[in-house]
C-alpha cells in the first residue's frame, strides 16, 4: 500500500526554483529517505507533503488526501518534526508533550512515550536545559504523540556527536517497529545506508535516482580497494601486473591495491605462493557515498 505519493512536484521562491518535478512514492512500513546535500530541496519537499507549503505544480497525496485541501485528515495521520522546529526554552518536557497531545483526538500516553524514548528522568526539565541528544528524543516523541501512521523526521541527527547519532538511529528504527511509516530527510550517507529501505537521491531540486541503498551501490563498477601490510617486501610492478589489478600504491608500510571484483582472490593467491602474509587486511567496497557522488556528478555533466 502506498501511503505517500508525490508526482511532478514543483516549488519556486521568486526566481529560485527549489523543487523541479520531483516524483516518488512511499510504501506502508518503509523507512524512506530523502537524501542530498543542504539546499537540494529536501525540506521544501517534505513541507509540501506536510501541507506547510502549497506546491506551484504537481500533486501530493498522504493516505489518499491532498495536504493542502484535506488539512484536517492529513494532520490526524501525520507526525512531523522539521529541522528548524524549536520550543520555548522554559517549557518543560512533560508540558510540551501534554500541549502537543491536546491537538489530537486520541493521543499516545505522554508518560509512556517518555519512558520508551528514555526521557523519563527529564520529564520536569526545561527545554533550554536539554542536551542535543535529549532534544532529538523529544522531537521524536512530539512527532509520535498523535499516534500517526506516517512520520516525517527532518535532519534529526545534525549536530549530534557519533554516539548521539547512533542512539537516534536506534530510536528511528523503533518508530518503524511501532507500525509507523517514516519519511526521513538526511544528508548523511551512513544514516541512509543504516536505516532506509529505499532512498530518493535529490540534487538541485531533482530526483536523480530512487532505489534501495544496496541497489544504488551495485550500479557502480565492482571496484575493490584492498589495503594491507605485507610481512615481506613485494615488487609493486608484479602486483600491478596481476589480472584484475588496476593500480598499486604505498602509504607508509601499507599497500593499497585497487582492482575489479576478482582482484582479492588473485592477490591472496599470489601472496600465498610468495609466502607473504597480509597483515591488517581491509577490503573497501563501494559505499552509498560513492554511489551518491557518481550519480550527482553524472547528473551535473
Amino acid at each position: 500500500m502506498t501511503v505517500v505519493e508525490v508526482a511532478r512536484l514543483h516549488k519556486a521562491y521568486g526566481a529560485r526554483v527549489a523543487v523541479r518535478d520531483i516524483s516518488f512514492s512511499v510504501a506502508e512500513g518503509e523507512i524512506f529517505g530523502l537524501l542530498g546535500p543542504n539546499g537540494a530541496g529536501k525540506t521544501t519537499t517534505v513541507e509540501c507533503v506536510a501541507g506547510l507549503r502549497r506546491p506551484d505544480g504537481g500533486a501530493v497525496r498522504v493516505l489518499g488526501h491532498d495536504p493542502a485541501r484535506d488539512r484536517a485528515a492529513v494532520t490526524a495521520s501525520l507526525g512531523v518534526q522539521l529541522q528548524d522546529s524549536d520550543l520555548q526554552p522554559n517549557l518543560r518536557v512533560r508540558e510540551a508533550l501534554a500541549l502537543f497531545a491536546s491537538f489530537y483526538p486520541r493521543p499516545a500516553d505522554p508518560d509512556e512515550l517518555l519512558d520508551v524514548l528514555g526521557l523519563g528522568a527529564q520529564a520536569g526539565v526545561r527545554f533550554g536545559k536539554l542536551s542535543g541528544g535529549q532534544r532529538q528524543r523529544l522531537s521524536i516523541a512530539l512527532a509520535l504523540i498523535g499516534q500517526p501512521k506516517v512520520a516525517i523526521l527532518d535532519e534529526l541527527t545534525t549536530g549530534l556527536d557519533p554516539a548521539g547519532r547512533r542512539d537516534t538511529w536506534e530510536l528511528i528504527s523503533a518508530v518503524r517497529d511501532r507500525g509507523v511509516t517514516v519519511l526521513l530527510v538526511t544528508h548523511f550517507m551512513a544514516e541512509a545506508e543504516r536505516l532506509c529501505d529505499r532512498v530518493a537521491v535529490i540534487d538541485a531540486g531533482r530526483v536523480v535516482a530512487c532505489d534501495s541503498p544496496s541497489a544504488l551501490t551495485t550500479r557502480l563498477d565492482a571496484q575493490q580497494r584492498i589495503r594491507f601490510v605485507p610481512s615481506a617486501p613485494l615488487d609493486d610492478a608484479q602486483l600491478a601486473a596481476l589480472p584484475g589489478v588496476e593500480s598499486v600504491s604505498r602509504h607508509g608500510d601499507e599497500l593499497l591495491v585497487v582492482g575489479d571484483a576478482d582482484a582479492l582472490s588473485v592477490l591472496t593467491t599470489y601472496l600465498a605462493r610468495a609466502g607473504v602474509l597480509a597483515h591488517r587486511l581491509r577490503v573497501e567496497q563501494p559505499s552509498l557515498d560513492d554511489a551518491y557522488l557518481a550519480l550527482t556528478s553524472t547528473h551535473a555533466s
